[in-house]
């Protein structure tokens, strides 16, 4: 039953009872109003992400108008709505850093998708990487960020004197953002699914994950280098027909040493976890257990006859 249906209902009955009755009942509306208005905005995206992933899979992208919901729910969000604001700690690089140190504030995860938040000094930088069969939102809270990303090209290969693991991929974005700014959205494959942050200022961006990263389900987080398309040439194959600054080739790196994250609490405004979102049960998996049962209480009948 859709909400204005029962809203038509309820003020059907109230016209029917005794003014007291609906006194009463005018005040527990207002008072669900008032509940309603108090509602952050940080319970209003997790409310929103858990009707929209509740049958999130791997490689599965939501439809459009979900995608506008969440949208619709971040592009108005600042740091003030997560407790941040650009002169915290989590802002400022420690004389003592030989790198910028990016402080992720964990909000919520579950096996359909996760909250949080990158805080990044200026110069902090996340290196490229990847997001395997996932849709992602990001958010700047504030400050300004370059974003340089990247979606998989036709299948070129470079020279074979080039290093072993080069692949083309396409410039998707390479340029500055400042907050207020739109939500930006990757895919699994497109919109820029490889991407690196560069902050300018401090910053503070909102990542939603649909579904998270997971190894044994095959979304290992991998790191890239980047080359322009002219340093190594193509092996047997034309050039791509854009213009060349618009590709590069990327590699996949195994050391980390340009990137420290450390944990810290998130402090703002808290969530209810209102709904267990359960995880997907393949029918297959599903006829097997109802078999079980239905053996087990077979078993058990026949012990009572003996």
């Amino acid at each position: 039953m859709g909400i204005e249906t029962i809203v038509a209902t309820r003020k059907g009955k109230e016209g029917l009872r005794l003014p007291s009755e609906t006194n009463s009942k005018s005040s527990s509306k207002k008072n669900r109003r008032g509940r309603q208005r108090k509602m952050s905005v940080v319970q209003r995206l997790y409310d929103t992400c858990s009707e929209v992933f509740v049958a999130g899979r791997h490689g599965i992208v939501p439809p459009e108008g979900d995608i506008q919901r969440i949208k619709s729910v971040l592009d108005g969000m600042t740091g003030v709505d997560v407790g941040l604001n650009p002169n915290m700690p989590y802002f400022r690089r420690a004389a003592t850093d030989q790198l910028p140190k990016i402080t992720y504030l964990h909000i919520h995860e579950c096996d359909k998708f996760s909250i949080g938040i990158f805080c990044l000094p200026p110069s902090g930088v996340i290196p490229l990487h990847n997001h395997p069969g996932m849709t992602v939102f990001s958010k700047l809270l504030f400050g300004t960020m370059h974003i340089k990303s990247y979606d998989w090209a036709v299948d070129i290969s470079p020279d074979p004197n080039a290093p072993p693991g080069l692949r083309l991929a396409k410039v998707k974005v390479d340029s500055d953002f400042t907050a207020p700014c739109n939500t930006s959205v990757l895919y699994p494959a497109d919109g820029g699914n490889m991407h690196c942050f560069t902050a300018v200022t401090p910053c503070a961006v909102l990542d939603v994950l649909c579904p998270p990263y997971s190894d044994p389900d095959g979304r290992h987080c991998a790191y890239y280098l980047d080359f322009p398309f002219s340093t190594f040439s193509v092996d047997g194959a034309p050039a791509p027909d854009e213009g060349r600054e618009s590709y590069g080739w990327l590699q996949e790196r195994e050391d980390l040493e340009d990137l420290t994250v450390v944990g810290a609490p998130y402090n703002g405004p808290r969530i209810v976890e209102r709904n267990c979102i359960p995880s997907f049960v393949h029918p297959c998996d599903a006829a097997s257990e109802l078999c079980s049962l239905l053996s087990f209480f077979f078993l058990f009948v026949l012990s009572l006859d003996d």
